[in-house]
């Protein structure tokens, strides 16, 4: 059965470790090709776009896939808006592979914001020292309150894509420690964190750490997303979807 997974989140790593295994079915694993240099996968990986949703029909329909499993970022809206209408147009099972997004919890100091621009004008006027894990694409909006001091992460360089006067580039990967993460709070005298609501254990630790030294946390809204699709929250309730389609079990 050949099965289409785009992805780029922990989740679709997860999925195709577990469909490697089972020679019922042929993977083929798309990633956007925003990071240079991906962890291995035991499946075929393609790298970069489709042209949209007819280029994403086109291929669904060239490679003869049956089955595709969205588990792309939560952020990742547009990609997931061309996956519902391709997989309509071409009548392909569609099944949404979506992590649920964190919770504010006793003791969390959390600003919502519903997009970045929000994020922006929560920081306020008066200089702060922030603590920013959007994403280098991401980053853009920041430049227009350029009296902050930035603690930038990404997994690749941010280049100019923060161009402010106080930049601390630091460049590492999930997942990460929480007391890592409060030591690093502590060390850089972080006075505000910003980050999506991406949900998952893998960067958890910066929310749990920010709420130990009782630092406000800026937190983006996802986008928002298809909701006539089918979804499950783990690879392997995924895998299991799979498995009842494979079998003909309606």
């Amino acid at each position: 059965m050949r099965i289409l997974i785009l992805g780029g989140t922990t989740e679709a790593s997860a999925l195709a470790g577990l469909l490697a295994e089972n020679p019922c079915f042929s993977p083929l694993l798309s990633m956007a090709g925003r990071t240079s240099d991906p962890r291995p996968l035991p499946i075929p990986t393609r790298i970069g776009g489709f042209g949209g949703v007819v280029g994403l029909a086109r291929f669904l329909r060239d490679e003869r896939i049956e089955a595709v499993v969205d588990a792309t970022h939560p952020f990742a809206a547009v990609m997931s808006r061309n996956a519902a209408a391709a997989c309509a147009e071409t009548d392909v099972p569609l099944l949404a592979l979506r992590r649920p997004p964190w919770e504010p919890q006793e003791g969390d100091r959390w600003i919502e914001a519903a997009s970045m621009e929000d994020a922006v004008r929560a920081l306020g006027e008066v200089p702060r020292r922030v603590f920013l894990t959007v994403g280098r694409l991401e980053l853009t909006p920041f430049a227009f309150a350029p009296q902050h001091t930035y603690l930038v992460r990404t997994i690749e360089p941010i280049g100019d894509a923060l161009p402010v006067p106080n930049v601390i580039a630091i460049r590492d990967r999930a997942p990460f420690d929480e007391v890592a993460e409060r030591a690093l709070m502590r060390r850089e005298r972080v006075d505000v964190v910003v980050t999506k609501n991406s949900g998952g254990a893998a960067t958890y630790p910066k929310i749990a750490a920010a709420r130990a030294l009782g630092l406000p946390v800026i937190v983006v809204a996802r986008p928002e997303k298809p909701r006539d699709v089918a979804e499950v929250a783990t690879a392997e309730a995924a895998f299991d979807w799979l498995e009842t389609l494979h079998r003909g079990t309606p």
